[in-house]
């Protein structure tokens, strides 16, 4: 099993490392815990894909709370959806829809669905939030909107309506259901859930209080164009040494 550095987003040549070396599947039980405290905490609900090498995924187990997901409950499944490793616990059918998307996009290493507090009233209003700060402006024309509830999505045909929809994006809001992210590796995934969570939320307020006015478009886009350039320097390696200290059992 191959083991990965994590690499210092941004500029590496002027950063400490301060990461321990992880193995993928502790980069996918990291991945639930930190995004959990950002409000991806809907219970057994969702899931993460992260392609290997060899084209097969790790997934987080689908009984297994994000909060509670530890290295060893990582499972290896096929393209099909077939499980290679991990039967202690089941791969939910609804990878299909993650499965059906990376068919499409190559360029894209991880995706993660969930119904997150905040993007979901979002979704159920089939709204795109507007961006009011920096922070949502990490994930702004990225974002798709699936105008319909197309059934379950661990059938394939609602599977491959949901990839049509998302397009050549990286994030969709489903309609009365939750979020679709993609990112090129785990950090990257990890900054756009961040953000869209965050721009869901503060939208919200925003409008609660009575409304407010969006950062103009030409400011938010050099944001958005930023984070796909560079990404948000050390944000995750923070994110990975704040769980670790948290809870070490996590890598068990």
């Amino acid at each position: 099993m191959r083991s990965v550095k994590l690499k210092n987003i941004g500029d590496p040549m002027n950063a400490p490392d301060l990461t321990p070396p992880l193995t993928p599947q502790a980069e996918v039980a990291l991945l639930a815990r930190a995004l959990h405290r950002e409000g991806y905490d809907d219970h057994i609900a969702g899931h993460i894909a992260y392609v290997q090498p060899d084209g097969t995924f790790l997934v987080n187990p689908f009984e297994v709370p994000w909060d509670d997901v530890r290295t060893s409950d990582i499972m290896r499944i096929d393209a099909d959806g077939n499980v290679l490793e991990g039967d202690r616990w089941s791969a939910s059918r609804a990878l299909r829809m993650h499965l059906a998307l990376h068919r499409r996009r190559h360029d894209m290493n991880v995706s993660v669905h969930n119904h997150p507090r905040y993007a979901t009233i979002w979704s159920d209003l089939k709204r795109i939030p507007p961006v009011y700060d920096q922070t949502s402006a990490l994930v702004d024309h990225d974002i798709a909107l699936y105008e319909e509830w197309g059934g379950l999505v661990g059938e394939w045909e609602s599977a491959e309506k949901v990839a049509d929809a998302i397009g050549e994006k990286s994030a969709a809001l489903l309609a009365h259901h939750g979020v679709f992210v993609l990112g090129r590796s785990i950090a990257d995934a990890y900054i756009r859930c961040m953000a869209l969570e965050w721009r869901c939320r503060n939208a919200w307020m925003v409008e609660a209080i009575g409304g407010g006015v969006p950062m103009p478009r030409s400011q938010s886009d050099m944001l958005a164009d930023r984070i796909n350039a560079v990404g948000y320097y050390s944000l995750w390696e923070a994110m990975v040494r704040r769980e670790l200290r948290r809870d070490p059992s996590v890598l068990d």
